[in-house]
């Protein structure tokens, strides 16, 4: 059976978890690992019995390797990613791809004037909740799209901020609940709804001593006139995320991993103008839909989906261009916010790089308790 070689770059956290899972695949092995503390570096490649090295640059040359899982922090995955490509070497990004939309999209056409596979760590599209949303609107089944919802809280305590110099700073990630905690759901919710056509934000920092917002609520708006709202943090302990896609014949609620599925007996935009009685109301059918089972889901689909795809050009979860709107929304929402006003999409490249260069010059390392260099548990299947 023909092996992708893959080496792991960044294997400190999520890395390390990516690492076990290449080896759990039989179409892939792991041949290499790199990062930039040799501590850890080394102790990963003694652990999994393969060469280490502390500069990505020479594990890319290595000729070790067919392709590279980037899982460093978010500021290093372009530069990484294009000399990969640049290279020969085939590439899959851990989230987001980039901090600022010109970044990432450097990193796409990189990707395709090297011909070789890209594509993005969101393995909460693997999942049997997220694959039936999509096969649903797909369908048509909600008709054009009127309005959207996505309430994506969380929670971190301040000891999560202390545990790394780098960590809710402008200069070490170029944001905060944004670019840290919030682009699964927000990949999720472009998936399935679309890129807003306009962002209005307010962003804050809220309860926590950090430079960066940790809480974000947006008015949307959409090419066909739709509406929408957004709001995440890391200030509130209360879960799941929601999602509401609200269409002309019926609406679709996402709790968490729970779809509710509202059918509507005729389409609004056509009762409403025949309908004769003064309080007449549409007939609605609500449904729990049924998900599917035994599905393959997680970080380790995700790489199996990519080994096949370079192997047999088995179709991508996450196409690597698809990568860029989890970065539009995010741009846009802290432009608007720092801002205070309507941001269009695609975000002003030039506007967004001047604005991010500022905050960086304020921007200033924290003193920490103890460095901790581990993944949030709920993430390491």
């Amino acid at each position: 059976m023909e092996k992708i070689k893959i080496g792991v770059i960044g294997v400190g956290g999520m890395g390390y978890a990516h690492c076990k899972s290449v080896n759990e695949l039989e179409e892939a092995e792991l041949t290499c690992v790199s990062d930039i503390d040799e501590e850890v570096a080394k102790e990963r490649g003694e652990e999994f019995g393969v060469k280490y090295f502390t500069d990505y640059k020479e594990l890319i040359k290595s000729g070790l390797c067919d392709a590279v899982i980037v899982a460093t922090p978010h500021w290093f995955h372009p530069e990484i990613s294009i000399f990969a490509f640049e290279n020969g070497l085939h590439v899959l990004s851990e989230k987001p791809i980039a901090v600022r939309v010109s970044d990432a999209d450097r990193m796409i056409e990189a990707a395709k004037k090297s011909g070789k596979v890209f594509t993005i760590m969101f393995q909460r599209r693997t999942e049997p909740f997220a694959r039936k949303a999509r096969e649903i609107i797909e369908s048509g089944t909600l008709g054009e799209i009127q309005r959207t919802l996505c309430v994506d809280p969380w929670y971190r305590a301040q000891a999560y901020y202390n545990s790394a110099t780098w960590r809710a700073t402008w200069i070490g990630e170029g944001g905060g609940v944004l670019i840290n905690q919030a682009p699964h759901t927000i990949d999720l919710f472009t998936y399935l709804a679309g890129l807003p056509k306009k962002i209005e934000a307010k962003t804050r920092t809220k309860i926590h001593d950090i430079e960066v917002e940790d809480e974000v609520s947006a008015l949307l708006e959409y090419k066909n006139g739709a509406w929408g709202y957004y709001y995440t943090s890391t200030c509130e302990p209360v879960g799941p995320a929601r999602i509401e896609i609200a269409g002309d014949k019926g609406k679709l609620v996402i709790s968490g991993t729970t779809l509710t599925l509202y059918k509507y007996e005729k389409p609004i935009s056509v009762f409403t103008k025949e309908a004769e009685s003064m309080w007449a109301g549409l007939k609605v059918e609500e449904e729990t839909v049924t998900l599917p089972e035994n599905v393959a889901t997680g970080h380790k689909e995700i790489i199996r989906n990519f080994v096949h795809a370079i192997l047999e050009g088995e179709e991508l979860y996450v196409k690597g261009e698809e990568g860029l709107n989890s970065v539009e929304f995010i741009n846009a929402c802290i432009l608007s916010g720092k801002k205070n006003k309507v941001v269009e999409i695609p975000v002003d490249r030039g506007e967004y790089d001047e604005l991010l260069e500022e905050l960086k010059k304020t921007s200033k390392p924290k003193k920490v308790v103890k460095v901790v260099r581990e993944t949030d548990p709920k993430f390491k299947k």
